[in-house]
């Protein structure tokens, strides 16, 4: 079962298409969204209102936000690894 999560009160997220900010764009999600976590995995480290994480959410295939940007209420994994 996929748990949705609300980004941090105020932001915008960058929704790329790998767990990096040099991944290439797909969209910007509006403030008050809530984003589906299908699964977690490991890539580049970025600050934000949640704190500084290398964690990178897959909200749907080929697209990731940086968890720094989600409100899980953890620094670590709420969900699955990323197979691959």
């Amino acid at each position: 079962m996929t748990s949705y999560y609300p980004i941090a009160p105020g932001h915008q997220v960058n929704v790329r298409r790998g767990p990096s900010t040099d991944s290439e764009l797909i969209k910007v999600l509006p403030e008050g969204s809530s984003v589906p976590i299908r699964c977690q995995t490991r890539g580049e480290t970025v600050s934000g209102p949640c704190g500084t994480t290398d964690v990178w959410d897959s909200i749907a295939p080929g697209q990731y936000v940086s968890d720094a940007f989600v409100k899980t209420g953890s620094s670590g994994f709420v969900a699955v690894p990323c197979a691959g």
